[in-house]
């Protein structure tokens, strides 16, 4: 096995709501995200360490990707100044494919930037696409709620 190194995924999803809107509901209302959102391969999502806007708090998610109930554990770096959310993978699925997992949601003008860094445990593994395909239906939900909103 070669040495692991890290990859990258990018994509940019255009915002019909304010930037400052979009940030603030994902920074402080996360916890709603299930309920308001109607992706409905989103369960739950439940604290586990921390506060809910705590920085650094852990997270559970449950979701349904591809037909198949996971969980993702992540914990949260919030960089209000850049505007950019931090989710770092701790436990649950993604860590079964991924030596290491985290994606970056940063919110600009009219635009999310959606950023997922991860390493493979090898080279047979696929990049994380459905993980990113399921990041920007949900981004899509809260942003089609946020303009009705």
């Amino acid at each position: 096995m070669g040495k692991a190194e890290m990859c990258v995924l990018e994509e940019r999803v255009e915002l019909k709501s304010s930037a400052e809107k979009f940030f603030m509901f994902l920074k402080s209302q996360n916890q709603q995200i299930p309920s308001n959102v109607h992706t409905e391969k989103l369960h739950a999502v439940e604290i586990h360490e921390g506060e809910w806007n705590t920085p650094g708090s852990v997270k559970l998610w449950k979701y349904n990707i591809e037909g198949k109930e996971e969980i993702f554990k992540e914990r949260v770096i919030i960089d209000e100044v850049n505007k950019k959310i931090t989710y770092v993978a701790v436990g649950g699925n993604a860590l079964e494919l991924y030596k290491s997992y985290k994606a970056i949601v940063k919110v600009e003008k009219g635009i999310l930037k959606l950023r997922i860094e991860y390493e493979k445990f090898n080279e047979h593994i696929p990049p994380p696409n459905k993980y990113q395909q399921f990041i920007i239906n949900i981004v899509k939900d809260i942003d089609a709620n946020l303009v009705k909103g």
